[in-house]
């Protein structure tokens, strides 16, 4: 597990990285009560929040032994089927590598492997400032 990337956020809300490249990563979220909407669904906020962390995760990999960080600068998701018990699974790859930006296209699907939710997420690289 790759517990050194995952912020105190994310160890909240019960992010596992279980792979992570600057290509590739996946991860998992273990549906428990307080990632509830009020009618018993996963929140979107927790989709989302998910498939930020994982593309931060990897650009992080690829940017950081260079002196530089991956900030989250936009998240485009859509929530196509609901979870409401279970695991989250999680995959993110990366689609673009430039110099100052990095996007990744991140599926989250439920344990019987159906696409539950999508998103975009664009990465901004920036000099680590220590």
């Amino acid at each position: 597990m790759w517990e050194s990337h995952s912020s105190p956020f994310d160890l909240h809300y019960g992010l596992e990285i279980d792979e992570a490249t600057d290509e590739l990563v996946r991860a998992h979220v273990p549906v428990r009560e307080h990632l509830l909407q009020p009618v018993g669904l996963v929140h979107g906020g927790v989709h989302a929040s998910i498939a930020e962390a994982l593309a931060s995760v990897g650009t992080n990999v690829g940017v950081v032994p260079d002196g530089n960080i991956g900030l989250g600068m936009s998240n485009n998701s859509t929530f196509l089927r609901s979870i409401r018990e279970g695991t989250i699974h999680a995959t993110a790859r990366r689609i673009h590598r430039g110099r100052t930006t990095w996007v990744w296209d991140v599926e989250l699907t439920d344990d019987e492997g159906r696409l539950c939710a999508v998103s975009r997420v664009t990465i901004a690289v920036r000099p680590l400032r220590r």
